[in-house]
């Protein structure tokens, strides 16, 4: 498998995603265009910028975007992270992988920030092996090994 662009997608495109692609930009470097959306956008979620940021990944800049300005063209690869909720639909040629993860956000839930962060940093870990298995899968090097 080789594809140099790649898309996350999830409904509010707020934390799975957002954390996927920032994962993608490290472990995948420069050579291939990274890209989150969701079907309705809302904002980054501030506990998958704090579980992030305890790995060295800064979200801070990001912002949660529509899946309707993302360019099918470009996208070879669409991986969709939705469980629960109805995952978005991308339209385009691109191969599609779902990797069906909890919203970490819990929101139906009574909980602690830190019980509330515990459940980002599982997801977090969770994405970034699922990327690094696609990796080892793929013609693409790590740029960390």
């Amino acid at each position: 498998m080789e594809w140099k662009s790649v898309l996350f997608l999830c409904v509010a495109n707020s934390a799975r995603s957002q954390m996927a692609e920032g994962w993608a930009r490290s472990l995948f470097g420069e050579g291939v265009l990274v890209q989150s959306a969701g079907t309705q956008p809302s904002r980054v979620n501030p506990f998958a910028i704090k579980a992030m940021a305890e790995v060295g990944i800064d979200l801070a800049g990001h912002h949660s975007k529509s899946v309707d300005t993302i360019d099918p063209a470009g996208v070879e690869l669409v991986i969709t992270l939705c469980a629960e909720e109805v995952c978005p639909v991308f339209l385009g040629c691109a191969k599609r992988l779902h990797w069906p993860l909890q919203d970490p956000d819990r929101k139906a839930e009574v909980l602690t920030d830190e019980q509330r962060l515990h459940f980002f940093r599982v997801a977090r870990d969770q994405i970034k092996a699922r990327l690094q298995d696609l990796l080892a899968s793929s013609n693409l090097k790590s740029i960390h090994g």
